[in-house]
């Protein structure tokens, strides 16, 4: 007679945990609560210590079990002591990391000027910690229950052994498929279709051009409906030559602006040729400069950086860009790389086909520019340095993702003794990085002829430094010097750090101005390095950078009725409302104290701004003006949307319009 094949022990009936799980998960619990790049609410918190607390016990678990195979025995009865002694560790070890935890927070909320706390969320994060443990915990158990009934079903073909092989290898499988082509699948397909209804939707206060200088305007070739909620806010924005000739003091031209929307043409490459066919219509290749700007995610272009460049150009200039995809920027980023790649190189090649053909002395100097994933997509037309040096006359890439192939090429072959949040590459020639081009690009002390490539990127920005090898290897820019609004005492630690930094991500956004990822501030300094316009000084640009911040500012209070613009990718941080701040800082150019007023992602609705901000200009296809003045009564607060930008002033500062008076 033959022997009973052996089975499997049985799992006791009752819930229970492991004292080796249970210690591994208190371990990752408290280490969850170490800082990272941004400020974390209670809620979030909770969601990082639950996942960490799942991943810390089977951690705990898997070293046990190899530890029984090496000592060839199998588990023992636990102590009864140990579970006591584990209660008062465990208490002790929480409450200490959940005490630095918030002062950790409160240090970073104070270097990235957050104001807002919620005391309710921090308390809810350990009871939210705990549940999603438990539910993960559960999943995990569904899942190795599910694998000991295959393999006892396999034992009646196979072997024990091999039916615990197979059967761990279909179950994983099967896990994967649900995953990834059912939920995932079917998540990004709801949220493309809720988003391509939004897409239909014009913001309030988005008018039609009246211009043959617009696409969807007379005689356009790309219909108005066709543009995309986007693409209608970024052909109908912008400044006027009025407001242009107002900045330069000489006569302007008004700027050229082409688009192509998803429902412009079926696919990218028919897109590009709509939208480089409506450039040509519209006198953009007869420019002095043509820039090419890849979008993020549903076709959102940052007005502060076309402005920017419009205003410094003298209008003399045309901007194309084009849609390709529904989602917001962070879904898009995850799932959408690919059409960003392909959207960002057939719209270059479309443009340089056209452009290459032109008479060398006849043709407008031609520019690139992305932002986030539109920086990705913008990099895929090039092969590396040489390549964007001799088809470019300069380029603006701001938050370039981790996985942007030329960013990191540059990166990690960076010269030696550079650090990876401010890298130097090939001594700075053509390609250089910054975190504040109002300060300097580094090297400052090197030539930097012909084209010019400028990276703008900031230490506490997720977006920059997030990738899956933060798991197990630990980043250059962990072990070097701590960036200006990134904590010294930040550490890596596995798994810790990858999940701490991923939940950074939804909220990389929803920070002041100058951190994070809002690059907003840093758009002038950052294209009067590129172009190198004659005549602008840096009284110029400080006044730039307040009708850029006010044109930006009004856009966005257009664009509350509707919905977060794109780059609100996330909302606010980590649950926290922000609310207006007055933060007193000193200007990085001369030392002198400026007021910022930091407004980002009101808990409120905020009021209509008056017309002299440029609502009114929005109707007439047109934003932008320059500073005005208003007297502000003493003692009282500045309005919501007013946000001064520093600017250079000799000791002692003065008031740039005079007693009692705020810039606006």
């Amino acid at each position: 007679m033959g022997q009973e094949p052996p089975t499997a022990p049985q799992a006791p009936s009752a819930p229970y945990v492991t004292l080796p799980g249970a210690w591994g998960a208190l371990l990752l619990v408290c280490l969850s609560f170490t800082p990272s790049l941004l400020p974390r609410g209670g809620v979030l918190q909770g969601v990082i210590s639950g996942i960490l607390a799942a991943i810390g016990y089977g951690l705990g678990v898997t070293a046990a079990w190899i530890w029984r195979a090496f000592a060839d025995r199998g588990p023992r009865p636990v102590r009864r002591s140990s579970w006591p002694v584990f209660a008062v560790a465990g208490a002790a070890l929480l409450g200490t990391a959940f005490g630095l935890g918030q002062y950790w927070q409160h240090r970073i909320r104070r270097l990235l000027a957050v104001t807002e706390y919620s005391l309710l969320q921090t308390v809810a994060a350990l009871p939210i910690a705990l549940l999603l443990f438990c539910l993960l915990l559960l999943a995990a158990r569904g899942i190795r229950g599910l694998h000991r009934r295959v393999a006892r079903l396999l034992l009646r073909w196979i072997g024990a052994r091999a039916a615990k092989a197979v059967g761990g290898i279909l179950v994983a499988a099967a896990s994967v498929l649900v995953v990834s082509g059912v939920l995932v699948d079917g998540l990004v397909a709801a949220a493309n279709q809720a988003f391509s209804l939004r897409d239909t939707r014009t913001e309030e206060g988005v008018r039609r051009p009246t211009t043959a200088l617009r696409s969807g305007g007379p005689g356009s070739g790309v219909p108005w409906d066709s543009l995309g909620r986007n693409g209608r806010t970024f052909v109908s924005g912008g400044a006027g030559p009025d407001e242009i000739a107002r900045f330069t003091g000489r006569r302007a031209k008004p700027p050229v602006r082409a688009y192509a929307g998803l429902q412009t043409a079926d696919d990218t490459e028919a897109r590009a040729a709509r939208a480089v066919a409506d450039l040509r219509r519209a006198g953009g290749f007869e420019r002095r400069a043509l820039l090419v700007t890849t979008t993020t995610g549903s076709g959102w272009v940052d007005p502060a950086a076309v402005d920017s460049f419009e205003y410094l150009v003298g209008g003399d200039c045309a901007t194309v860009a084009l849609q390709y995809s529904y989602l917001p920027s962070w879904m898009s980023y995850l799932v959408d790389q690919s059409k960003a790649r392909e959207a960002g190189r057939e719209l270059f090649d479309a443009v340089y086909d056209v452009w290459s053909k032109l008479p060398a002395d006849d043709r407008p100097s031609l520019y690139v520019a992305g932002e986030s994933l539109g920086s990705f997509g913008a990099e895929t037309a090039f092969s590396g340095e040489y390549d964007l040096r001799n088809r470019t006359a300069g380029a603006l890439f701001a938050g370039p993702p981790n996985f942007n192939t030329l960013f990191r090429r540059f990166s990690d072959d960076r010269d030696s003794g550079s650090p990876e949040v401010q890298p130097v590459y090939k001594g700075g020639r053509t390609v250089r990085f910054t975190d504040d081009a109002g300060a300097g690009v580094p090297p400052s002390d090197a030539p930097w002829e012909g084209t010019r490539v400028l990276y703008l990127l900031h230490a506490s920005d997720p977006i920059v430094w997030w990738g899956p090898h933060l798991t197990l290897d630990q980043p250059d820019w962990i072990g070097e010097a701590a960036g200006d609004d990134v904590l010294p005492s930040i550490f890596w630690v596995p798994f810790v750090t990858f999940w701490q930094v991923t939940a950074d991500l939804p909220f990389a956004t929803g920070v002041p101005d100058g951190h994070g990822h809002r690059y907003r501030a840093e758009y002038v300094d950052g294209w009067h390095a590129v172009l190198r316009p004659t005549g602008v000084d840096e009284r110029d640009l400080a006044r730039l950078r307040r009708i850029v911040s006010q044109d930006a500012r009004t856009a966005e209070i257009a664009a509350a009725a509707g919905a977060r613009d794109e780059a609100g990718s996330g909302g606010r941080v980590a649950g926290a409302a922000l609310r207006p701040a007055r933060v007193p800082r000193p200007s990085a150019r001369t030392g002198c104290p400026v007021a910022r007023e930091l407004v980002v992602g009101p808990a409120r609705p905020l009021p209509p701004p008056p017309d002299s901000l440029g609502v009114a200009a929005v109707a007439r296809g047109g934003v932008g003006r320059g500073p005005t003045c208003r007297v502000r009564p003493p003692g009282s607060r500045p309005a919501p949307w007013t946000r001064p930008r520093p600017s250079p002033c000799p000791s002692p500062c003065p008031d740039p319009c005079g007693s009692g008076r705020t810039p606006s």
